[in-house]
């Protein structure tokens, strides 16, 4: 059976490109975009007992674990607890971590620009933290920011109450950027353009950030939660209410693949070296490897986890696997 699909061009595509909906044969405009009339954010399926004992090995934390990220630069690996981010040497997870103490819960963890930015929604900041020594600066935001990347000397952070993608020019604010979104849950750089998920409209818009405007949108899915940048300049968005993972090209965003991906698609992260997505199955307790490089995902690795596998990501030296449990069972070391 042959799974993935295009976005081909014509009528579909204009319709979103506009962003105001196409015009029906009675004059009525409708919002291709538009999900449900009431829309509201998918989150992460709730994950069984475990069936299997994990892959790999197993690290404990105390709390949940919210969100993971490694730097192949520095060999760290960054673990978000409740209020705090761990610091380890990725080759010596049994030292112990650096603690950085942060205002709240990290939402999301990303290296990016040579060091680890930290979103921390209900504090309204970013911490800039520095690997491997845990420094920080602080970038204060007017808001709830869900997801920040380094575009060359700007910091774009995206800020989900405001419907916003705030930009920082050498840790000072310099204008910010609105339009067509319902939420700004995630902003990424792909292929030289900066890309904004929107999880209530469940939908992926570009951005002019030295135009200051919101350009071209388009529906990822039914339930899109998670995002990353690979190595094509595409983004990859996993949709959890369908169970299946997409792939956007940028300048002008088209959807190039749709793979189904059933077991409640979660976490998501793509190692560039060998053009791996790591996606997590949180009603399996799983995590499965897909080579990205073809037509279309081929399923080359699938481990059993830690139960509630919301979090992923690859140290790029090694290929190691780390899954972070939302449910206080630590971070999973997988070497595929």
């Amino acid at each position: 059976m042959r799974r993935s699909a295009t976005v081909g061009t014509g009528a579909v595509l204009a319709c979103a490109l506009v962003l105001g909906g196409c015009s029906s044969g009675s004059g009525e405009s409708t919002d291709t975009l538009q999900v449900v009339a009431d829309p509201v954010a998918a989150t992460a399926p709730v994950s069984p007992r475990p069936s299997a004992a994990p892959a790999g090995t197993v690290v404990g934390t105390q709390g949940e674990v919210t969100a993971v990220a490694a730097d192949p630069a520095t060999g760290t690996l960054a673990v978000a607890v409740p209020d705090a981010v761990l610091l380890y040497p990725a080759d010596d997870l049994a030292a112990a971590p650096v603690r950085v103490p942060l205002a709240g819960r990290a939402a999301q963890l990303r290296v990016s620009g040579g060091v680890l930015l930290a979103t921390v929604p209900t504090a309204g900041q970013v911490a800039r933290i520095t690997l491997p020594g845990g420094e920080v600066s602080t970038l204060t935001v007017d808001g709830q920011p869900a997801g920040a990347v380094v575009e060359g000397e700007r910091t774009l952070v995206a800020v989900r109450d405001r419907k916003a993608v705030d930009v920082f020019t050498g840790g000072q604010f310099t204008k910010t950027i609105q339009g067509q979104l319902y939420s700004a849950d995630d902003v990424l750089e792909a292929g030289g353009s900066a890309v904004v998920l929107d999880e209530l409209r469940t939908a992926l818009f570009s951005v002019d950030v030295d135009g200051g405007t919101m350009a071209e949108g388009l529906r990822a899915g039914d339930g899109a939660t998670n995002a990353v940048a690979d190595s094509f300049g595409r983004v990859l968005v996993v949709d959890t209410r369908a169970g299946a993972l997409l792939a956007f090209s940028t300048g002008p965003l088209l959807l190039r693949q749709r793979y189904p991906v059933p077991g409640g698609a979660y976490g998501l992260a793509y190692d560039p070296r060998r053009a791996l997505a790591w996606v997590t199955l949180t009603e399996r307790n799983e995590v499965v490897g897909f080579d990205v490089r073809g037509g279309e995902p081929v399923e080359k690795y699938r481990f059993p986890t830690v139960r509630q596998p919301n979090s992923v990501t690859v140290e790029e030296r090694s290929g190691r696997v780390f899954v972070g449990s939302a449910a206080g069972e630590g971070v999973q070391v997988i070497q595929p």
